[in-house]
């Protein structure tokens, strides 16, 4: 089970994240906007609502998704160095899945 810090301002994404993750046997926490600092083992992040360099800075794996047709915000993102970026339609299919296997590979 890891600790994961879903940044997610969206409710009903949130609530999407947080079951999904939750039910694969995660810990969740949903927050509006990226903290200064987190006490978590892994980041995901709704890269519309969060500032990839923000989440980046927290240190921790991070998983960002966007809208497949937003393609400046998928740049933006692996610029300032967010591990695994992902369109949201993926997220939505797999994201247990690859919190797991980032997981294991960190």
């Amino acid at each position: 089970m890891a600790r994961v810090l879903a940044c997610v301002a969206d409710l009903m994404l949130a609530s999407r994240v947080s079951e999904s993750l939750g039910s694969a046997g995660h810990r969740v926490e949903v927050v509006a906007a990226a903290p200064e600092a987190a006490d978590c083992d892994l980041v995901v992040c709704d890269l519309e609502a969060c500032d990839p360099a923000a989440i980046a800075r927290l240190g921790h794996f991070s998983i960002g998704f966007y809208s497949h047709l937003d393609t400046g915000t998928r740049d933006r993102a692996v610029a300032a160095g967010i591990d695994l970026v992902i369109p949201r339609s993926r997220m939505a299919r797999e994201l247990p899945a690859l919190v797991d296997r980032a997981l294991a590979e960190g």
